[in-house]
């Protein structure tokens, strides 16, 4: 299900606010898709916000829905996997988020992956009517939602009912059934040691964590939770939230490619990256030239 190999690198797609404004944002990152697509980058990734977030800028910058976004992503994309980084489990009820999954991977050729985790941003919650429940609930509700989509995309999925304490589901059709089997590629986001890193070793094809000297910590506590539920720790991928930043005519290059190899050295195995001044496509065309081929050689340990 996931290429355990060289060094991958992802794009990651966390602002809108580009200078043509909202008019230009479909024309712009279509071209953007566009270009990661022909780089070479390994995947595209999309927040899952509904206002932008304090990294980023005030919450009234552009914020695009975003299966809405993979979707146009999808038409303008023919090889880069699609993915959100990642879904609060608080937006959608489960159901409709493995329908939302299953018709991105059937509509991009089998393209998606879901990316999903706990929530935490109260501020949007509040603002759009949402409900946010307690940490512990979106944990509880986090794990029934990975259990309902995977039973969703098994093959006899609407034959068993799903009764859990927050959701309950009396028929879990999926129709059409995901291209990718036996499911789209599950990644969940977070490094907390005592919750998230459990989840990850019981169902996840993939685990999200923060750049930084913790990375090598997280994934050792990543390690004993697989021998706790008797799962291979080499299946699951090993992703990294980072910042690819190539300079002003490439002057960044070499500084760029050393910390992706310090990430590399540390076990990660995919690097999703948002670039300053994507919406030039220049610092895209530079990392697919010179960043990718560079990196393509590191074997994570």
């Amino acid at each position: 299900m996931c290429d355990h190999g060289a060094l991958k690198i992802g794009l990651q797609i966390p602002s809108f606010t580009w200078a043509g404004g909202p008019a230009r944002i479909g024309a712009d990152l279509a071209a953007i898709a566009r270009a990661a697509d022909g780089a070479g980058f390994d995947s595209i990734g999309v927040m899952d916000h509904l206002f932008q977030i304090r990294a980023f800028g005030p919450p009234q910058r552009e914020m695009l829905e975003a299966y809405t976004t993979l979707a146009f992503l999808a038409a303008h994309t023919s090889r880069v996997k699609l993915l959100t980084m990642v879904t609060g489990v608080t937006y959608r009820h489960p159901g409709i988020l493995a329908k939302s999954v299953t018709t991105l991977d059937v509509l991009s050729g089998g393209r998606a992956w879901l990316g999903i985790g706990a929530a935490w941003n109260e501020q949007e919650h509040l603002g759009l009517g949402v409900p946010f429940p307690p940490l512990a609930e979106r944990f509880e509700r986090l794990e029934e939602t990975i259990q309902i989509c995977l039973r969703m995309w098994s093959e006899d999925g609407a034959s068993q009912p799903f009764e859990g304490r927050h959701y309950r589901l009396e028929r879990p059709l999926n129709s059409p059934q995901s291209l990718t089997r036996p499911h789209p590629p599950l990644l969940i986001g977070g490094g907390g040691e005592r919750k998230t890193l459990r989840l990850v070793a019981r169902y996840a094809d993939a685990c999200n964590l923060f750049p930084g000297p913790q990375v090598a910590h997280k994934l050792d506590v990543l390690k004993r939770h697989c021998e706790a539920e008797g799962r291979d720790y080499a299946e699951i991928e090993k992703t990294c939230l980072f910042t690819l930043d190539p300079g002003e005519k490439g002057a960044n290059i070499g500084k760029l490619i050393g910390r992706l190899r310090w990430l590399a050295s540390m076990g990660v195995e995919t690097v999703m990256g948002a670039v300053p001044g994507v919406e030039r496509l220049e610092p895209l065309e530079t990392i697919g030239r010179e960043v990718i081929p560079a990196v393509a050689d590191l074997r994570p340990r």
